[in-house]
């Protein structure tokens, strides 16, 4: 298990989402909803400035003339406007809050099938929890884009605007006044912006990281137990916790800062506002009502404002995410190879390695110009010292892996220029530490083709000697086997995933073969198991147990990437070489 990587948190990419591309990709397709959202949002302000309005009238009007036709008619006008205000602000979070709901739903799922359409080097290199993270969490912050944010922020820039015109018909030297501090907290915030965004985006990959951790811990926790590792698993997670919240701790002062400066900057254009004020109403130059309703304008200028810092924060942090998001859309899927053009329709299985070179890290060649034949139905075995490359030519062969030079062939065809899709459904493989699905036993089985039928179920069943186990589970092909399978053995496993590679009927089985660790019993029903599963199908084992594979058509013995021996169980035994040291060596333990 790693710890966590902050190198990697601080040496990321700056982000390249802009409000333009997020317009253009989530905004302007979703144009319609988000104009209806406007219409509401413009709506509910023009009727929240009706009290303002009318507050002028009571004073300098109403109240002084006793008029009382006028009090009911402005009653029923403010009363109407509230109403509206009711309603709008309903709608809008019916509508829009929905359906950003909505779309973080489908990018999720964009997302997850993006992930899923990566070639494997890319899992080997994430963690499982950051990539959790990146499809549940990142995706979060567009409910801003969509959603109430930005709608908010358009309806508080039409209330401040208008607002801002009545100020001024009211009083323009009282108007500019309040301007001076609104534009210098107007700075303040954009400049907050600009070093909030990065804090954000870090915050996600923080997130990523320490999640990743946590998943990794639960699924390790036999080990974690076993070893006496508590302790150490709990530093790391406290690390990665103390990350997150010195990142927030971060956003929260930028935050603070804004909000602290903009109730000063506010209170001090209050305070000018109620000497001005006082001294023009004094003075005569103002009315009772003109003073009151310049006050609870300046509420509706301001608190729009004051309003956008929050949702600018809020959209900050959804670029952010978008961000992250882009970064995992823009990474090439193993099907983008534009030669990947051949579609595989009938497949015999003759599958032949022609001068294969690999290496993970440059300079580091893990196979050298290996070259082989698998005639189509026959089974291939390689045996070899761990790291000799057997791992490595069984990923080639299911195209997990792609040569660095050299060319694999199926039925003649350049593997490297077949539909992967098209190829691996006639694919099956058996790990030595097989996955399994939380769910049942027929679940499992099923995983390949879910809809086979009752018959080829239970005839997989029986090949793969499954029932051997089942029929004593008082729930048979139903009962639950737990995460990862952990209620089952570790020879009830694998049968089980033999019995899901024989349903799914591939032509190519490729096996790490899964006799290593188990009982002599349990090995007995595998291998009777496995002769159903290889039957007819060209098939590759990596062997650890060379008793395993006498009957073998071929067995190559790799050593440092490459072929040193190649022939039958008895050709290799009457060489006397390095099959015969290492089958000597097995057969003395």
């Amino acid at each position: 298990m790693q710890h966590l990587n902050t190198s990697s948190i601080k040496n990321k990419k700056k982000s390249k989402v802009t409000i333009g591309k997020a317009f253009k990709t989530i905004i302007w397709p979703k144009r319609n909803l988000v104009f209806i959202g406007l219409v509401l949002i413009v709506l509910s302000r023009l009727s929240s400035l009706v009290l303002p309005w009318k507050s002028k009238t009571l004073l300098d009007d109403v109240i002084p003339n006793k008029d009382y036709n006028q009090l009911y008619e402005l009653l029923f006008i403010v009363g109407l406007a509230i109403l509206v205000q009711a309603i709008t602000s309903f709608l809008l979070t019916r509508i829009l809050s929905v359906q950003a709901q909505y779309l973080i739903s489908e990018l999720r799922a964009q997302v997850q099938k993006k992930v899923l359409s990566l070639p494997i080097s890319f899992f080997d290199n994430t963690k499982s929890g950051a990539l959790v993270s990146r499809i549940m969490s990142d995706v979060e912050g567009v409910r801003n884009l969509i959603g109430t944010g930005l709608v908010q922020l358009v309806g508080g820039t039409i209330t401040a605007v208008i607002s801002m015109i009545l100020l001024i018909k009211i009083s323009l030297s009282m108007t500019i006044f309040v301007l001076i501090p609104v534009v210098v907290f107007g700075l303040v915030a954009l400049k907050a912006f600009k070093y909030i965004r990065p804090i954000f985006r870090n915050r996600g990959v923080i997130n990523a990281e320490v999640k990743g951790r946590l998943i990794e811990t639960l699924a390790g926790v036999r080990v974690i137990k076993a070893f006496n590792a508590e302790e150490q698993e709990n530093a790391s997670f406290e690390k990665g916790v103390d990350l997150l919240f010195q990142n927030v701790k971060k956003s929260l002062t930028a935050t603070a800062m804004m909000t602290s400066s903009s109730t000063f900057l506010l209170g001090i254009a209050s305070t000018g506002i109620m000497g001005i004020g006082g001294y023009k109403i004094m003075m005569g130059e103002l009315t009772v009502g003109d003073f009151l309703s310049f006050t609870l304008l300046l509420g509706f200028m301001i608190a729009p404002i004051v309003q956008m810092s929050n949702i600018g924060s809020q959209l900050t942090e959804a670029l952010a995410g978008l961000d992250r998001t882009e970064e995992l859309m823009n990474m090439e899927a193993e099907e983008d190879n534009e030669e990947r053009i051949v579609q595989l329709e009938d497949v015999k299985g003759e599958l032949v390695f022609e001068d294969v070179s690999f290496s993970y890290e440059e300079g580091k060649e893990v196979l050298n110009d290996i070259s082989f034949n698998v005639p189509a139905g026959s089974v291939t075995a390689l045996v070899g010292s761990s790291g000799s490359g057997k791992s490595t030519i069984a990923g080639l062969s299911a195209t997990f892996l792609n040569p660095k030079s050299g060319t694999i062939t199926i039925d003649n065809q350049d593997i490297s220029k077949i539909k992967l899709s098209s190829y691996r459904k006639h694919l099956g493989v058996v790990l030595q530490d097989e996955f399994l699905f939380e769910g049942t036993i027929r679940e499992n089985i099923l995983f390949p083709r879910p809809n086979a039928t009752e018959e080829e179920l239970q005839n997989a069943v029986k090949a793969a000697y499954v029932n051997e186990f089942t029929d004593r589970f008082d729930d048979g092909l139903e009962t639950l086997i737990g995460e990862r399978g952990v209620k089952l053995s570790g020879g009830q496993r694998q049968r089980l995933a033999i019995a899901r590679a024989i349903l799914a009927n591939p032509k190519i089985i490729i096996l790490d073969e899964a006799t290593s660790s188990l009982d002599t019993e349990s090995e007995a029903l595998i291998q009777k198991s496995l002769s159903e599963l290889i039957k007819d199908r060209t098939t590759i084992v990596i062997a650890h147990r060379l008793s395993t594979i006498k009957q073998a058509d071929q067995i190559l013995v790799i050593e440092a990437g490459s072929i040193v021996e190649r022939g039958t169980h008895d050709q290799l035994i009457e060489k006397e070489g390095r099959y015969f040291e290492l089958y000597t060596y097995q057969a003395k333990i």
